[in-house]
């Protein structure tokens, strides 16, 4: 079993910075996959970055690459969200996602799930 809890959104204005992160219980953390997933108002829950057990393997989306930074600690069992150049479309809640096996963009992919956090960029 592997909770997780996210922190770190909030209110920022367009082009401004935010750092999200996904804090994980479990001695094994250090073994899952964790992807950062995103959802708006009436949207799907959509792909942000993932990021392998060890930290070489990352994935973005096309629409945050070169403004958002995934990385993890695995020391402190957290996974990390740098964002920079923040637009107002980036805003939704932010979930972090883990599963024990390859990174994937597919929600169901991932079998466990914080409860998400705020992420709200003004214009």
């Amino acid at each position: 079993q592997v909770q997780l809890v996210e922190s770190g959104g909030g209110l920022v204005q367009a082009g401004g910075s935010l750092s999200l992160s996904c804090a994980a219980s479990g001695r094994t953390f250090s073994r899952y996959v964790v992807a950062w997933f995103r959802q708006a108002p009436g949207k799907e829950r959509e792909f942000v970055a993932a990021i392998g057990w060890s930290g070489a393997s990352t994935s973005y989306t096309d629409s945050v690459k070169g403004r958002f930074t995934i990385s993890r600690d695995n020391a402190k069992n957290t996974v990390y969200l740098q964002m920079n150049s923040l637009k107002p479309e980036d805003t939704a809640v932010y979930y972090c996602a883990a599963n024990p096996s390859t990174v994937s963009r597919r929600p169901v992919a991932y079998d466990y799930w914080g409860q998400g956090t705020q992420v709200t960029v003004s214009s």
